[in-house]
């Protein structure tokens, strides 16, 4: 069945994430294993990792999921930071594989400063060939789309497939969406009567590739702002009717959903989800 949940602080310790997903009555959730911002990483050590996956037994969790820093660039002009960002990814992937996540979502980063968004595109897909042959888990990565602005890669699905295509490797587990993204970047699920139709055209950009999970988030800003910018369920662009094609499209399809949005009004956008979940469980 579908889970859902939130993005929740490690702040305390690695093993408050759980708990608080637990506190809001999550099924599942996704965290930071370090600061997005930048600085050392937790070290995880023997007792983090049995703290943390104590709370996750005792909290009943089986599904959870990592996102990786902000500043994680695979395509920039400096080599040395494709190559950090790179050896980041890497890291991530053996964290969350020692704690037991099954996915780590990243953003790809952006073409500024190259003459064509192909040369940074060509990087990226370098970085991470180069990269992810070093790392031998059974957490994936995921890449998430990203809502277009300026030079910054992924706004196109049909760029997420030709990623995956051309790393070739199984470590990628296809694509994270994100609801709110995609609609600044061009994607208009206000219209419910034409979601499978898009989402069709959507699936044949990706090139084989596929969705294995959902950021579920209503959009601040205006159909195709390209601009990132969440907002609580109908309380922004897109709309309730446009969440509940998801959750069923999830439902059908055996996807989580998590929900990035501010810690005021969560527990309300939850339960907005779990009556949209038990919706579409009877269709």
């Amino acid at each position: 069945m579908t889970k859902i949940g939130c993005h929740v602080s490690i702040a305390g310790g690695l093993e408050n994430a759980p708990k608080r997903a637990h506190q809001l009555g999550c099924g599942c959730y996704q965290m930071f294993s370090r600061s997005p911002q930048g600085g050392k990483a937790v070290e995880l050590t023997a007792e983090v990792i049995e703290k943390f996956k104590k709370a996750n037994q005792e909290k009943q969790f089986t599904d959870f999921y990592f996102h990786a820093p902000y500043y994680i660039n695979l395509g920039s002009v400096s080599p040395k930071i494709r190559h950090s960002s790179g050896a980041i990814i890497l890291d991530e992937l053996r964290r969350a594989d020692k704690l037991g996540a099954r996915f780590v979502v990243t953003h790809l980063g952006s073409a500024k400063g190259w003459e064509n968004k192909k040369e940074a595109m060509e990087k990226t897909i370098k970085i991470l060939r180069e990269y992810l042959e070093k790392y031998q888990g059974q957490t994936q990565l995921l890449l998430e789309n990203s809502a277009g602005s300026g030079e910054i890669l992924g706004a196109n699905f049909s760029e997420l497939g030709e990623i995956i295509s051309q790393v070739a490797s199984k470590k990628i587990g296809g694509i994270c969406l994100d609801t709110q993204h995609s609609f600044a970047s061009g994607w208009d699920w206000r219209e419910g009567e034409n979601f499978a139709k898009k989402l069709s055209l959507l699936e044949g950009e990706l090139q084989g590739a596929t969705i294995r999970l959902l950021h579920i988030n209503d959009s601040q800003t205006e159909f195709n702002s390209k601009k990132d910018r969440h907002a609580h369920l109908g309380e922004g662009q897109i709309g309730l009717p446009g969440f509940a094609n998801w959750v069923e499209y999830a439902q059908k399809n055996n996807l989580d959903l998590i929900l990035e949005t501010a810690p005021d009004k969560i527990e309300k956008d939850l339960e907005l989800l779990m009556e949209m979940r038990g919706v579409a469980e009877g269709l």
